[in-house]
């Protein structure tokens, strides 16, 4: 048995967290920052959506003291409500960044109770980005090494895994001991749900919110004396066998420290399921190719992995579920020629074209193409047939969004969230994170 095992994994988490400083983790820190701004440009997109508004309706009457803000709003609640709230307005619009091995996004579930715990306890910015770095670290191997069955069997990896990584984070926040850490890396295994199932719904986003306010919980648990078993994720009646895996032990804590899973983040340039992005670029081609043609097209087959149909093989009855479908993506992308917020709103979801054109759109396993990839494939009325595969797209590790690009994003989120925030001052803020001495002046509504 190798040691980390006789360890068990929250000794050798509690260890690898407790023990990092800054300057182990520096030359990560701008990838973190670009994690960190697009989840500023989630949060402030969906800051006044009906479900943040509703979770706000709910929450406020059992607050404690408000001490940190809604991103995007003007309200503030404690740190755990608002953890909760900025973790589900970041992952709504499904825009949020992708760490591709597992399919996690990173950043809502561990920056919303970072910056939360952070505003209400004044840490500086070079902290948060430590912290935050250690917890997508965690969360991530947590998703490596139970990935892909975890998924597969129907578990939201980035809730149930995105718990762990906040647990960590605001331990390493709050200066736990590598005891206390490991401890709270325990508890938040109590506190891991959410279901694949409810992806088209926004129960989806609650079990978001849980693992960002839980892992917050976890810590400050922890903090007070609360323990746990070093092996709660990988013992025999742990997390990962009651969800149904046996973990690889390699990748979860194996070169720890040498290797960072914040490196392989990646940023989307369309607001639906990154598995779709692939077909959405092949679609933007052949419409080209097509040359105002749209209405002569007879038939489109997409094709691509398992993972692909699983995910987007589904009826359109909302604006959630077009996020999720191959055949609004693949329409939208023919027919407007654009894949923004706007493309997959009710507006644009039920026009009568786009749903015509979505008729036309039957889905085709290639068990050839990996995750990722698609094939496209459109014929003519008069038999012509147009076909492009697209096996990187755009905003992958191999064809990433720049951090103009990324700007870019948080500006058009901003115009979407209607918010009156200084959005230049929040860009300048998130690129100079390092240098703060206090994050809350990036949490003020104002300058």
């Amino acid at each position: 048995m190798r040691q980390d095992e006789a360890q068990g994994a929250g000794t050798v988490f509690g260890d690898f967290v407790a023990g990092t400083v800054w300057a182990d983790v520096a030359a990560q820190s701008h990838e973190a920052k670009r994690s960190i701004l697009n989840f500023f440009a989630t949060a402030l997109g969906s800051a006044n959506d009906p479900a943040v508004t509703a979770a706000l309706r709910t929450l406020l009457p059992f607050s404690g003291a408000a001490t940190s803000t809604i991103i995007g709003r003007s309200e503030r609640l404690d740190a755990m409500c608002a953890s909760f709230l900025n973790a589900i307005s970041a992952n709504l619009l499904d825009f949020d960044d992708t760490h591709l091995d597992t399919i996690i996004h990173p950043a809502a579930p561990v920056a919303a109770p970072v910056l939360a715990l952070a505003q209400a306890r004044e840490f500086s910015g070079r902290a948060v980005l430590t912290a935050f770095i250690l917890g997508v670290e965690v969360e991530c191997r947590v998703g490596n090494a139970v990935s892909p069955g975890h998924y597969a069997r129907g578990w939201h990896i980035t809730s149930t895994c995105g718990v762990f990584g906040a647990a960590a984070a605001c331990a390493k926040l709050l200066g736990l001991s590598a005891d206390q850490i490991s401890n709270a890396i325990g508890i938040a295994a109590s506190q891991s749900a959410g279901i694949v199932e409810n992806l088209p719904s926004a129960a989806k986003n609650v079990s978001v919110g849980n693992a960002a306010r839980n892992g917050l919980f976890a810590a400050l648990l922890a903090a007070e004396g609360y323990s746990a078993s070093p092996r709660a994720i990988e013992g025999p009646l742990g997390w990962a066998r009651a969800m149904g895996d046996e973990p690889d032990m390699a990748r979860l804590t194996g070169s720890l420290g040498k290797t960072w899973e914040i490196a392989k983040n990646t940023y989307k340039p369309y607001p639906a399921g990154i598995v779709f992005h692939a077909v959405i670029d092949a679609c933007f081609e052949l419409r080209a190719s097509l040359n105002q043609r749209i209405d002569n097209i007879a038939s489109i087959t997409v094709q691509g992995s398992a993972l692909l149909l699983a995910r987007g093989d589904r009826p359109v009855r909302n604006e959630r579920d077009a996020r999720v479908s191959i055949h609004h993506c693949a329409a939208c992308a023919l027919l407007l020629g654009a894949a923004g917020v706007t493309e997959f709103a009710d507006a644009t979801v039920f026009r009568p074209n786009i749903v015509s054109l979505r008729q036309k759109v039957r889905a085709m396993l290639d068990g050839s193409l990996p995750d990722g990839a698609a094939r496209v494939i459109i014929q003519l009325t008069s038999g012509e047939t147009f076909e492009k595969v697209v096996m990187e797209a755009k905003g992958s590790l191999a064809d990433p969004l720049s951090d103009r690009d990324v700007e870019a994003k948080v500006r058009d989120c901003a115009r979407l969230g209607g918010t009156d925030w200084d959005i230049d001052r929040i860009i300048d803020g998130v690129w100079r994170l390092d240098t703060l001495a206090d994050v809350a002046s990036l949490m003020r509504v104002h300058g």
